[in-house]
């Protein structure tokens, strides 16, 4: 069962990473789009630049609920990199239920902020921003399962890996 676990779970990471490649692929092809039409035939496109971002947008918190690893995301590691094992599980214990209570306080609000958005559409390609910012709540479900997930690891003793400064990781 857990090897199977294991198996979908890194079928759907790899999925997820094909997505982002394919946002990252066509924001560069709007990109070079951007620049054809401004610079080649001097013709404004205001939708190419719109697409980029709404592009960014999803890549973003797409990849940061999805793709980004625990050990990959940006922090400031030099008290848990000092720390025991028992205070690695303690910080990240305070750490994670700060951030499960202060996403969890905010999913609410988010979410009806969201879902009012319906009213309004983007300048060029008429896209519903409660469609557009939909991702947000996505990304602050899976904040709030991932930190469920690494509190319940610390209750249950495992600790957060040990910061080793001499492996570098991509942070991508």
């Amino acid at each position: 069962m857990r090897n199977a676990i294991k198996r979908w779970g890194g079928l759907l990471h790899r999925r997820a990473e094909n997505l982002l490649a394919a946002m990252l692929g066509a924001m560069f092809v709007l990109f070079l789009l951007q620049i054809v039409f401004r610079y080649l035939l001097n013709m404004k496109t205001g939708w190419t630049n719109e697409a980029s971002t709404v592009l960014w947008l999803w890549l973003v918190l797409w990849g940061a609920a999805f793709v980004l690893r625990e050990e990959e995301e940006i922090r400031f590691d030099l008290l848990t990199g000092a720390a025991g094992p028992k205070a690695r599980r303690l910080m990240l214990l305070v750490s994670g239920l700060g951030l499960l209570l202060l996403y969890g306080a905010s999913l609410p609000a988010s979410t009806d902020y969201v879902l009012f958005m319906k009213v309004e559409k983007t300048a060029y390609l008429k896209i519903r921003f409660d469609w557009l910012f939909s991702i947000y709540v996505v990304f602050v479900l899976a904040v709030l399962i991932r930190y469920l997930w690494l509190c319940g690891q610390a209750v249950w003793g495992r600790a957060p890996e040990a910061i080793d400064p001499t492996k570098t990781v991509s942070g991508v």
